[in-house]
């Protein structure tokens, strides 16, 4: 009974997605998978939002959507339309919920409520010790995070995406719904990037959201006090506070994929799948799930995933800039904006442009600072 073919460790974003895409391709219907995790997650503890072009695959889950973004800053301020794309909002309830009954639609899928505390590397499959047993699987894909040695190395730069945001309702009509407050940078700095997301999903209704790139984590009250103050200044009053979140997002280059192995694969934030520049990781999971299948259906060994590229080295050389100057993110992210097309800046973040596009888009920033980290990293 302990014996599976695959093994999933991890239930949360990108184990639930890929359980998710198993469940809903034939070629596992005679597969033994089993899903281990100390809990099963059905609230909304996530916010997800993402851009993309036209429909898309999650459209049904949507909690909000945008055809236009407001970008502001004391260097530069556009609210660009932004079509053929769209800017959406999931909240993860929903996500959980239609994911979850796929699966367990599923005869030969089970999901064991278990703490997983560790995964031994096997020249054939692997094994995955629990508190009260140990399960073997052909191949294992694990999202836990079980060791922490990223954070204490140097050689990659380590900063954080950390925040926290409020759903607020107010009695009066206040928000333009019709647009999002992608990066408002009009905050005081006090010496790193910080920027205010506003994601109004009604009139009445908004997300707004107090975030850094950076390496300390805040306190509650400093997060909260900023969110007071900003709201003050946009003279936003007589609203309601519904609910809280809070999330930190490591920001890294740090090489995740040596972890893997011919029959492991570390998936999500652990397998290096959060966007390095930028912290989105939800159309990130939505894509290498789909690889993932790719590799199990043809036997590859996880080895071969995920390696450099050109876009890994760009992340890197902003990351190397925001880790030594981390008060200059407003002015690089204003002139990122000011001398591009939202839809390039999409394309580029996406990973999608090809090298030309690629050089007009590095012209355009401040070329001495990228030209002495990249010579430092090359040299």
């Amino acid at each position: 009974m302990n014996q599976h073919d695959y093994i999933i460790t991890g239930a949360g974003a990108s184990g639930l997605m890929l359980a998710y895409r198993m469940a809903e391709d034939s070629f596992f219907d005679d597969k033994s998978i089993l899903i281990i995790d100390k809990e099963r997650k059905s609230t909304n503890d996530r916010t997800w939002c993402f851009w993309e072009k036209g429909a898309g695959e999650w459209d049904e889950l949507l909690t909000k959507s945008w055809d236009k973004i407001v970008f502001k800053s004391d260097h530069y301020k556009s609210e660009p339309e932004i079509n053929p794309y769209h800017y959406k909002m999931i909240r993860s309830a929903g996500f959980y919920e239609r994911l979850w009954k796929k699966i367990e639609s599923r005869s030969n899928i089970t999901f064991i409520e278990e703490e997983v505390l560790n995964i031994s590397h096997k020249s054939e499959g692997a094994s995955v010790l629990t508190e009260s047993s140990e399960y073997y699987g052909k191949k294992v894909c694990n999202s836990i995070v079980f060791d922490q040695t990223y954070k204490q190395q140097k050689k990659f730069p380590v900063l954080r995406q950390h925040f926290i945001g409020w759903f607020i309702e107010t009695k009066e009509d206040t928000f333009d719904d019709s647009k999002a407050t992608f990066m408002d940078f009009s905050v005081n700095q006090k010496g790193n990037t910080r920027f205010m997301y506003i994601l109004p999903i009604s009139p009445k209704k908004a997300l707004v959201e107090y975030t850094l790139f950076s390496t300390k984590i805040l306190s509650d009250k400093e997060y909260e006090s900023e969110i007071l103050l900003y709201l003050k200044k946009k003279d936003i009053q007589n609203y309601q506070v519904l609910e809280k979140e809070r999330g930190v997002i490591p920001m890294t280059c740090y090489k995740f994929w040596k972890y893997n192995s011919k029959n492991v694969l570390n998936i999500g934030t652990v397998g290096g799948w959060s966007k390095a520049s930028t912290g989105y990781t939800f159309m990130n999971i939505t894509k290498k799930t789909n690889k993932v299948l790719s590799f199990l259906k043809n036997d590859y060994s996880f080895t071969d995933f995920l390696g450099v590229t050109r876009f890994w080295w760009y992340d890197l050389l902003l990351l190397d800039i925001l880790s030594k100057e981390n008060h200059k993110g407003s002015k690089l992210f204003s002139t990122l904006f000011q001398k591009n097309s939202i839809h390039q800046i999409f394309k580029f973040l996406d990973e999608e442009t090809h090298f030309f596009e690629e050089l007009k888009i590095m012209w355009g920033m401040p070329s001495l600072k990228f030209t002495k980290v990249l010579l430092k990293r090359l040299f």
